[in-house]
C-alpha cells in the first residue's frame, strides 16, 4: 500500500501516477497533509511529525497487503517532511516523493504557465550520519 501524505488526493493524480502506484503498491490510501504554521519552531514540527509517524505506522499496519511493498508518499512543507521521513526511516518504512517534468509555455502576451507531467516515484535517500 502507498500511503499518500500530501495536499494532492490520489483521486486527482494523473493516470500515469495512479497506475504506477497501483502497480508497485497495490493500493493508495490518502492521509491529509497537516497545515504547518510558518512560525512553528523546531519542537512544534518535531512533535507534529512524531504524531504523524504514529498515524502512518498504524495506517500501514491496518492496510497490509500480501505481495506488495508499502511506502509513504510524502510531499509538502520541507522541514516537516524531513523530520517525518527521518522518523519513518528509523522504523524501516520507505518514503517516496513524486517526480515531475515541468514544461513552461509562454503565450503571446508573455504570460507563462507551467504544466507538470508525472515521471516516477523517487525513494528518499537514507539519512546519513556524520
Amino acid at each position: 500500500m502507498l500511503l499518500n501524505l500530501s495536499n494532492h488526493p490520489s483521486a486527482q493524480w494523473p493516470a500515469a501516477q495512479k497506475g504506477m502506484a497501483l502497480q508497485h503498491y497495490g493500493s493508495v490510501v490518502d492521509m491529509a497533509f497537516p497545515a504547518i504554521d510558518p512560525a512553528a519552531g523546531h519542537d512544534e514540527i518535531a512533535a507534529l511529525a512524531a504524531k504523524y509517524a504514529v498515524q502512518c505506522c498504524e495506517t500501514l499496519a491496518a492496510h497490509e497487503e500480501t505481495g506488495f511493498a508499502s511506502a509513504v508518499h510524502i510531499m509538502g512543507e520541507l522541514t516537516f517532511c524531513y523530520c517525518l521521513v527521518a522518523m519513518l526511516q528509523k522504523e524501516g518504512i520507505p518514503c517516496v516523493a513524486s517526480t515531475t517534468r515541468r514544461v513552461a509555455k509562454e503565450n503571446k502576451t508573455g504570460e507563462k504557465t507551467s504544466l507538470f507531467s508525472f515521471v516516477a516515484f523517487r525513494l528518499y535517500p537514507a539519512m546519513v550520519k556524520r
